[in-house]
């Protein structure tokens, strides 16, 4: 009975069947079938708790599933040594990795790079080739204690790179991180990516997975309650709005405002008036609401369309479950 649904697996970097673990009498991950395509970066969001980290090491063969199968490439997925290559083209950066403080840059990837049994010279052609792509490598006999966080981040990822997997598990890779080792960080993923590497990639900071996936899986208490394209995630559930910032005849606006049959709603942001409108309409209706405006004696000064982002639609799904 498996064999069809294996040879559909092939088509697949990851796809589990039934997915279920269980700590004591909590249910952390809850009969879950998941479907991530090759080659694609996946992003996976959640609250805490939601299980992300659960999954994560169970795709990894960390934790062992209390019920249901993974398949990798098409390989089902053991804890035991009965497909020992297949674990050998996995890589995992936990959230809490430790780094070896007192080593140096290229000891720390010589030592990794050793345990995946690699040989010289290719082991020497490899950590420079990894440097280069973590830009480290001008700190390569710099100890790592020297590092920053986002340089040890980086580093952290090189290390779990180092044997060239072709699918990568990322748990939490940006948290603590600033804005500038974030965007190092982003640009490093895009390489891999286009590199033909597989990435799945857990992450609170969901700009950054706006800006790198291809693909979503939400999940909440266990459950994988939404898995699909961002961009089909934006059409069913991104609504259009309106930012504007009028300086004069305001109380004119807000009545044009409440007459206008696209603006289902408005309200008046803090500063003073700025207001953001929930539109229904088209793109050449905004552009006749904003010519009636004018029309109507008020000055805009500024006026823009935008969509909802990656976050305002999670936080609304949120909202709607727990209602």
């Amino acid at each position: 009975m498996m064999q069809p649904e294996t040879t559909l697996n092939r088509e697949l970097a990851i796809a589990t069947h039934g997915l279920t673990k269980q700590f004591d009498r909590q249910i952390a991950i809850n009969d879950l079938d998941l479907r991530v395509e090759a080659g694609e970066v996946y992003g996976l969001i959640g609250p805490n708790g939601a299980g992300k980290t659960t999954l994560i090491r169970m795709l990894t063969a960390v934790e062992e599933p209390t019920a249901g199968e993974i398949y990798l490439f098409g390989d089902r997925l053991l804890r035991d040594d009965s497909n020992p290559k297949l674990k050998q083209r996995l890589g995992y950066l936990p959230d809490d990795y430790p780094l070896y403080d007192d080593l140096n840059v290229w000891d720390y990837l010589d030592y990794f790079a050793r345990l995946y049994g690699l040989k010289n010279p290719r082991r020497r052609e490899r950590i420079y080739e990894i440097l280069e792509l973590i830009q480290l490598a001008e700190k390569r006999h710099s100890p790592i204690t020297t590092l920053s966080r986002g340089m040890k981040q980086r580093l952290s990822l090189a290390r779990t790179i180092i044997h060239e997997p072709i699918l990568l598990f990322l748990d939490e890779p940006v948290s603590g991180l600033d804005p500038i080792a974030r965007m190092q960080f982003r640009e490093i993923i895009k390489i891999l990516q286009e590199a033909g590497m597989t990435i799945l990639i857990s992450s609170h900071v969901l700009s950054d997975l706006a800006e790198l996936c291809s693909s979503v899986g939400i999940m909440e208490l266990g459950f994988l309650i939404e898995s699909t394209s961002l961009q089909d995630l934006y059409q069913r559930l991104a609504s259009p709005y309106i930012t504007l910032k009028a300086l004069n005849n305001l109380d004119i606006l807000k009545a044009e405002l409440n007459n206008c049959p696209w603006v289902s709603s408005w309200e008046a942001l803090p500063e003073n008036g700025h207001f953001r409108l929930h539109f229904c309409g088209t793109p050449e209706n905004s552009a006749t609401l904003l010519r009636t405006l004018v029309q109507s004696g008020i000055a805009i000064t500024e006026f823009t369309l935008s969509q909802e982002d990656l976050e305002s639609i999670f936080l609304k799904m949120g909202h709607k479950q727990a209602s």
